[in-house]
């Protein structure tokens, strides 16, 4: 790919990775320079797929078609430099040469697909390693593409990542349990809320019961478990990446606590993060000491 095709392809991500609005930052000016680009390239490639999981208007079969053809496609431009063109063309011309310049693994991005095609098929889980096999195909390989982006290849690094993008994914259920609801989805697993008394009858009534509240308790606990085993990985990462991933950390848990400070009622106020909170982040962040 010629570098003028090569630029326009990387472009169009970064646009649309700062056009869409996330919790989280997205390739934000934290993140160096060299690593940009090929990290848009990884959320446009996401954020198209997901799309098609959760666009109105299309039949579950006109989906599943969709995200096969994203895999055909995906397939096509990790072997070989695809014309940059317009829209979803210039999103696997970036992506290709990320995967082919940085040796990623394709298997990786495959996960990803597996997770938004099972948001095609599966509306409700049974227990909570149900919940943690979709998050680590739904979340994981987006940190663990981030960690190849930025040169590191270890496991421990990698247990560290999934900790955290698994704790982001659960953090976004919870903060989401209102909207999940409205297009036929709970995360919650059927165990626990059994266990916990919490019905669906109560989400259809837009009321949060004590039941739900105790759940939600219970869920938002091993959601921060996750994060806390996460947090070592900050201290073992160089440069302005750590800054980036620091903030991402204390994002998700700040969200954690406005959700607690609220008892858990999303149909009330849904926890999100705003400008108001990102001095306190940003001190925190400074202030940031090892694990």
């Amino acid at each position: 790919m010629v570098a003028d095709d090569r630029a326009a392809a990387y472009a169009y991500c970064l646009q649309l990775a700062r056009d869409h609005y996330e919790n989280f930052p997205v390739a934000s000016r934290l993140v160096p320079a060299s690593m940009r680009p090929h990290i848009a390239a990884v959320y446009a490639f996401a954020r198209r797929a997901d799309d098609f999981a959760d666009e109105p208007g299309l039949e579950s079969a006109e989906r599943l078609e969709r995200l096969d053809d994203w895999h055909a496609r995906l397939t096509r431009a990790a072997t070989a430099p695809r014309p940059g063109g317009s829209g979803d063309d210039l999103i696997f011309a970036a992506i290709g040469e990320s995967i082919r310049s940085l040796a990623l693994p394709v298997s990786l991005f495959e996960d990803l697909l597996s997770a938004f095609r099972q948001d095609v098929t599966t509306k409700r889980y049974e227990t909570w390693a149900d919940v943690l096999d979709y998050c680590r195909r739904s979340a994981n390989p987006v940190g663990r593409l981030v960690l190849r982006i930025a040169g590191y290849c270890e496991p421990r690094l990698d247990s560290r990542s999934d900790a955290i993008c698994t704790a982001l994914q659960l953090t976004n259920f919870w903060q989401d349990l209102e909207r999940d609801w409205a297009i036929g989805r709970v995360y919650a697993p059927r165990v626990d809320r059994e266990r916990c008394g919490a019905r669906e009858d109560d989400l259809e009534a837009r009321r949060l019961t004590p039941e739900w509240r105790l759940l939600l308790a219970e869920l938002v606990a091993r959601t921060r478990a996750l994060f806390d085993e996460g947090r070592p990985l900050m201290d073992s990462l160089r440069g302005r990446l750590k800054w980036e991933l620091r903030l991402t950390w204390l994002g998700g848990v700040r969200i954690l606590d406005k959700l607690e400070a609220d008892g858990y009622d999303v149909f009330r106020s849904r926890p999100t993060l705003h400008s108001k909170d990102a001095p306190a982040l940003a001190w925190q962040a400074m202030r940031w000491r090892r694990w």
